[in-house]
């Protein structure tokens, strides 16, 4: 295992560059997932607003330990709409989607998220960083798992 210290400044940097693109979509995915825990409606509201809610709130504390992780690796977090814009690969939603058209662009940044995450994972394994590697591994996981609850909704 190697610690901060141990590792070469072009490592850090690989490490946090790949964090920071983690973190752009992850905040950009909460932001997404909070309109739409306001903005549901219909015959699945209650079950999707709470359901919503939950995904929120575990991305609000998910994003904190991402960019905690970039700053233990000496660079600076990225935190603007600005910056998070020219980071992530997860669109916006446009206007207000029927419910099943939330569950569908929820679960393609989901997915997003996950190839983010594995992209990642390299430059962190060839710094022997297990820190990160451990972070990555807990949200491919837990990002795995909300993919398959919402390809699950859309099933018929």
């Amino acid at each position: 295992m190697t610690n901060v210290k141990e590792m070469s400044p072009q490592q850090k940097t690989e490490i946090a560059k790949g964090l920071s693109v983690l973190l752009a979509d992850s905040y950009t995915l909460y932001l997404k997932t909070h309109n739409f825990h306001w903005n549901v409606v219909g015959p699945m509201f209650q079950t999707l607003h709470l359901m919503f809610e939950q995904h929120y709130t575990e991305l609000a504390l998910a994003v904190d330990l991402i960019a905690e992780r970039i700053r233990a690796l000496g660079a600076p977090a990225p935190g603007s709409y600005a910056e998070f814009g020219k980071l992530t690969s997860i669109k916006e939603a446009v206007g207000v989607p029927k419910a099943q058209d939330m569950i569908r662009q929820l679960l393609e940044s989901h997915e997003t998220v996950i190839h983010t995450a594995r992209q990642a994972f390299p430059a962190a394994e060839a710094a022997a960083d297990q820190a990160t590697m451990d972070l990555l591994t807990q949200r491919l996981q837990l990002h795995e798992k909300t993919s398959w609850m919402l390809r699950s909704l859309l099933e018929i």
